[in-house]
């Protein structure tokens, strides 16, 4: 549905629909803390999730609250819409970590 909140009803028409293709979504937590977001279709090429993957970790990791002292990010899994998850070791995604995105094999070759 239409949200002012989200930029979906604006009066910017240009701007929404220059954002809209640039890519940019809109991510929240639900009532346990889970973050549900798109990042790739199936069309995408290995790099371009790798990318997508890389900007919505770091885009998640500068929202922390200044106040939150403890671990922001606990677990990370990544799924197809309908498919099963898979738990992707959290420090090749977690910007904090030195290990941030190092070691590009966390999304093996398509099949």
């Amino acid at each position: 549905m239409p949200n002012p909140k989200l930029g979906t009803m604006t009066k910017d028409v240009g701007k929404a629909i220059q954002d809209a293709k640039a890519g940019s979504i809109q991510f929240k937590n639900d009532k346990f803390g889970i973050i549900r977001a798109g990042i790739g279709k199936v069309s995408f090429t290995n790099e371009q999730l790798l990318n997508n993957i890389r900007s919505f970790m770091t885009a998640v990791a500068d929202q922390k609250p200044e106040q939150f002292k403890s671990k922001y990010i606990l677990s990370v899994t990544l799924s197809s819409t309908m498919g099963p998850g898979l738990d992707i070791e959290k420090s090749s995604v977690d910007p904090s970590s030195p290990k941030f995105m190092i070691d590009p094999s966390i999304i093996s070759a398509k099949k």
